[in-house]
């Protein structure tokens, strides 16, 4: 095959053909209240004109979506449509999601908080006041008797509750289920002592979900009211069947917002 042959049929097979701007880029549409709405901030790549930067951006994933596309209740399935392998494309220098508007009918298919603030109140009989708590420090590095005594130090000492910090997990350190012994330990005795009702988030996040239910039910039959999870790094799905549970047993559900900040900033 001849140089000038080969030149001629590599024409039709270059990416982007048909610009993105031409198909998918209608900025004559008018949303819906239903719609699920996404504000993205795009910065196209050198060369790359400001429409068809945010074409491309609407041909994977999009800016308005029917709520048909989405399965009721899943925090999972919608993330994953909006913030999904459009980050990747070549055409967008950087891409941010700045905000979403999620409509009534859908927000309605999640069962929301497993109790709220008054139910916390209630558990601990605190009302008119502030509540007032701390992070046991150091997080790691204590045995897990050790550990059981700053509780009941802080507890004895005046403190409504106290709470694991977010990597206090399962480590060799500190074994998850004698961390949850010696704390319910040291809550139980402040309570004798002071006559109130103290409290301990109980950190339940682990390496699997099953794991991680083990670790609430466990929570909860030694009596313990609250129990803790890191969402972001636990996923989503993990999330939603820890708040079930909690919600179904009448548990107090903490979370803990570890690494938000590499997804805000």
């Amino acid at each position: 095959m001849s140089p000038q042959i080969e030149t001629k049929a590599s024409v039709g097979f270059k990416a982007g053909v048909k610009e993105y701007k031409l198909t998918y880029y209608t900025p004559e549409y008018q949303t819906k209240d239903t719609d699920i709405l996404a504000a993205f901030r795009v910065t196209p790549q050198p060369g790359v004109p400001p429409e068809e930067a945010g074409a491309a951006v609407a041909a994977e994933s999009s800016t308005a979506y029917p709520l048909d596309l989405f399965e009721e209740g899943s925090v999972t399935n919608m993330f994953t449509s909006i913030v999904s392998n459009v980050f990747g494309f070549k055409a967008l220098r950087t891409l941010h999601l700045e905000d979403l508007r999620v409509p009534t009918a859908y927000i309605k298919t999640f069962q929301g908080l497993p109790h709220g603030i008054q139910v916390d109140r209630d558990k601990l009989n605190k009302y008119g006041r502030p509540l007032l708590g701390c992070t046991i420090k150091p997080k790691l590095g204590l045995s897990a008797k050790n550990y059981g005594r700053a509780v009941y130090k802080c507890l004895h000492g005046g403190l409504d509750f106290t709470k694991d910090d977010e990597n206090v997990n399962s480590q060799p350190l500190m074994r998850w289920r004698d961390r949850f012994l010696f704390c319910a330990e040291a809550l139980f005795k402040a309570q004798t002592e002071t006559g109130e009702i103290k409290g301990h988030y109980l950190n339940a996040t682990a390496g699997t979900c099953e794991e991680m239910m083990k670790r609430a039910v466990f929570a909860r039959e030694l009596g313990i009211s609250i129990v803790m999870h890191d969402y972001l790094t636990g996923g989503f799905t993990a999330n939603t069947s820890l708040a079930h549970y909690c919600r179904d047993n009448g548990l107090l559900l903490h979370i803990h917002r570890a690494m938000h900040a590499v997804i805000d900033r």
